[in-house]
C-alpha cells in the first residue's frame, strides 16, 4: 500500500492482518477481546493498528460485543416439517421475551459448504450468538472457527469445539419404542430409520439394536427411510411382504403414517396383525387411523430450551437433556394375535 493509497481510505481490518502477520479473524478475535487470542498475538495485533492507525468501526463493535440482540438460526429445509417448525416457533418465542431478534437461514441439504455459508452471512450480520438445528455429523475447520468466536448451541446436531450441546437422548428413544414392542409380547421387532446420515437416526438405530441384544433376539436389517410419509410408504410396502412381521418402530411419526397405509393396501391390519410405534409424537399422532403410540419430544421447549442455554453462556460441551424418552401409548400398538 502506497502513501498516496493511504490517504484515500481509512486503513480496514485487512491491513491490520498484514502488518501483524496474521489473518482478518483473529484480528477481530483480539479486537472483541476473545479468550482464545494468546497475549502475544494480541500485542501484535494491537501494535499494528497503532502502527496504521486503524479504527475499528462503531457499529461493527457494537455488533461483535453482543450487542446487537440477534440470534442466528440455522435450519435444514427437508427433515420433517412439524419439528423445523416447532423449533422455530420456540426459538423465536423464547428470544422474543429475552429482547432478541432472530435471524433464520436455512441450507437446501446436508452440506458443509452450505453450512459455512450460512454461518458466515449470519456472523456477517453481528448475531450475538447461532442455534444450529442441522445433524451434521462432521465439521469443517471453518465451522470450528466460526463457532469459536460466537457463542453457538447445537440442538442433537452439529458438534463443534466451541458449541455447548443441547440433546435429547436419542438411544434412550429407540429403546423404549423397542422395549414396549417387546413387553406387549412380540418376539421380533424390525426397523424403519431415518437417513443415515442423520445423528438422531443413527442413535435412534442403536437403542433398538441395544435393546434387542439385551433381550437375546438378533435384529433384522434396518430399513432406511428419508422422514418423509412417502419414505415410509415404499418401506411399508416391503414390509407389508414379509409375512412374519408383527412390530415395527418407525423412526418418525411422519413416516409411521407412509408406513400404516402400505400395510393397509396389503390387507395388514394396525395394530391386529402389525404394531407401529414411532418417535416424534406431532399434533397429528393422536388424530391418525389408529393414533400413534409415539416417543414424545416437545420441539417447542427443546427450541426455546436452547435460547435459554445460549444467553445463560455455560461452558462449551454442556449437555443437557431437556425432554425424556417418554411414551404415548394409543392404539396403533397391541399385543400380538395368538398363534
Amino acid at each position: 500500500m502506497t502513501e498516496g493509497t493511504a490517504r484515500l481510505r481509512q486503513p480496514s481490518m485487512a491491513d491490520v492482518a498484514r502488518t501483524a502477520g496474521v489473518s482478518a479473524q483473529t484480528v477481530s478475535r483480539a479486537l472483541r477481546g476473545s479468550p482464545n487470542v494468546n497475549p502475544e498475538t494480541k500485542r501484535r495485533v494491537l501494535a499494528a493498528v497503532d502502527q496504521i492507525g486503524y479504527r475499528f468501526n462503531s457499529a461493527a463493535r457494537a455488533l461483535s460485543s453482543g450487542r446487537s440482540h440477534t440470534i442466528g438460526l440455522v435450519l435444514l429445509a427437508s427433515g420433517g416439517y412439524y419439528s423445523r417448525s416447532a423449533v422455530t416457533a420456540g426459538v423465536e418465542a423464547a428470544a422474543g421475551e429475552a429482547g432478541y431478534a432472530v435471524s433464520i437461514a436455512t441450507i437446501a441439504a446436508l452440506d458443509t459448504g452450505l453450512m459455512e455459508r450460512s454461518l458466515s452471512k449470519l456472523a456477517g450480520q453481528g448475531v450475538d450468538g447461532f442455534v444450529i438445528a442441522v445433524p451434521l455429523i462432521s465439521v469443517t475447520p471453518k465451522m470450528e472457527d466460526i463457532t469459536r468466536d460466537i457463542p453457538t448451541v447445537t440442538l442433537d446436531g452439529s458438534r463443534t469445539a466451541g458449541a455447548r450441546v443441547l440433546g435429547i437422548d436419542q438411544q434412550e428413544a429407540g429403546r423404549v419404542a423397542t422395549q414396549h414392542l417387546l413387553d406387549l409380547g412380540h418376539r421380533q421387532v424390525w426397523h424403519i430409520s431415518g437417513p443415515d446420515e442423520w445423528i438422531e437416526a443413527r442413535q435412534r438405530r442403536q437403542g433398538w439394536q441395544e435393546c434387542l441384544a439385551a433381550a437375546g433376539i438378533e435384529a433384522p436389517p434396518p430399513l432406511e427411510g428419508d422422514w418423509s410419509p412417502d419414505s415410509g410408504y415404499r418401506q411399508g410396502q416391503i414390509i407389508a411382504m414379509i409375512p412374519d412381521v408383527t412390530a415395527v418402530f418407525v423412526a418418525s411419526d411422519e413416516m409411521a403414517f407412509g408406513v400404516i397405509r402400505a400395510l393397509r393396501e396389503r390387507g395388514r391390519s394396525v395394530p391386529d396383525d402389525v404394531s407401529i410405534v414411532s418417535v416424534d409424537d406431532i399434533a397429528l399422532a393422536a388424530y391418525g387411523s389408529p393414533p400413534l403410540t409415539t416417543v414424545r419430544q416437545d420441539f417447542y421447549r427443546y427450541g426455546a430450551a436452547a435460547v435459554a442455554l445460549l444467553l445463560r453462556g455455560d461452558d462449551a460441551g454442556v449437555d443437557e437433556s431437556v425432554v425424556t424418552a417418554s411414551l404415548s401409548v394409543r392404539a396403533s400398538t397391541a399385543p400380538p394375535r395368538s398363534g
